[in-house]
């Protein structure tokens, strides 16, 4: 139960949504943007979070376009991870979303939520950081379209008047060689000790690891080590390791050492397969 009562609008455009916000906002009233509201009311009911209002944008038509045109691929952000996998435009998309919490909860899950999310794991992104994805994005100063590897740190960085609507990527990436795992501590559907994604792009590996530090990452220089073939794979992998770019996480799923553990023996298997696939 949410023990605080709110205001709910539903826009049926990107204009009605941020002349909502702002309105509300004005009158010093705190506001969130919604999607599929499994975060907002698993947090609500916590207590972690307290809010006058909530702008839904399920009603908004580009926020649900899910479209393969003219060399794109276009995923609006209120698709359901569930869209996302019957649709299967992007197959490393397709099979991270399925590891990604029940089949009930991905019904409700989009995109978009997932990837703001407030948790550290959002494994939805790594795909899209492999693919140089471009993020539309709407707030009281319009639409603008920025890379989601820039406006990626630590999480997809927004102003509070701001919004995704699509996400849009070139439909190439849906045809390159991929790899993901994932590595929990219980059932497949738990959140990540370590959970990879991977393409090869001109015989090169792209890799986006999460569940190893606070937030998903995509580091150029870790790829370059995977990808030094000049050296032995023991030594690709060592070299790769020192450039996570933070403290491993120390918790109750995994200890930092298992989590580092874990990755090396991801890196392992990612490397086999990729020496598997050059070879057929």
């Amino acid at each position: 139960m949410i023990a605080f009562d709110f205001e709910y609008f539903q826009p049926t455009t990107i204009e009605d949504a941020n002349n909502t916000f702002l309105e509300l906002y004005a009158s010093g009233k705190k506001v969130m943007y919604y999607g599929g509201g499994t975060e907002f009311i698993s947090r609500a009911r916590r207590h972690e979070i307290h809010v006058d209002a909530i702008i839904d944008l399920k009603g908004i038509t580009p926020c649900n376009e899910l479209s393969h045109s003219k060399g794109k691929v276009i995923i609006g952000a209120a698709n359901t991870l569930t869209d996302i996998i019957q649709s299967n435009l992007f197959p490393l998309l397709t099979k991270v979303s399925r590891l990604i919490a029940t089949n009930t909860e991905r019904n409700k899950i989009t995109i978009g939520g997932n990837i703001t999310s407030h948790l550290i794991y959002r494994e939805a992104i790594m795909p899209l950081l492999l693919t140089d994805s471009l993020v539309v994005i709407s707030g009281k100063d319009g639409i603008r379209k920025a890379p989601i590897n820039k406006i990626h740190a630590a999480g997809v960085q927004l102003q509070d008047d701001e919004f995704i609507v699509q996400i849009i990527m070139d439909d190439k990436f849906a045809t390159y060689p991929h790899f993901n795992l994932k590595r929990t501590k219980h059932s497949k559907v738990n959140y990540p000790i370590v959970s990879l994604a991977s393409l090869e792009v001109d015989h090169y590996i792209r890799v986006a690891i999460s569940g190893v530090c606070s937030y998903p990452f995509r580091i150029q220089e870790l790829e370059n080590a995977l990808n030094d073939s000049s050296v032995s794979p023991h030594k690709r992998i060592q070299n790769a390791l020192s450039h996570i770019p933070e403290e491993v996480i120390d918790d109750m799923q995994a200890s930092a050492d298992y989590r580092i553990f874990a990755l090396k023996t991801a890196f392992v298997e990612l490397l086999t397969e990729s020496e598997r696939m050059t070879e057929s």
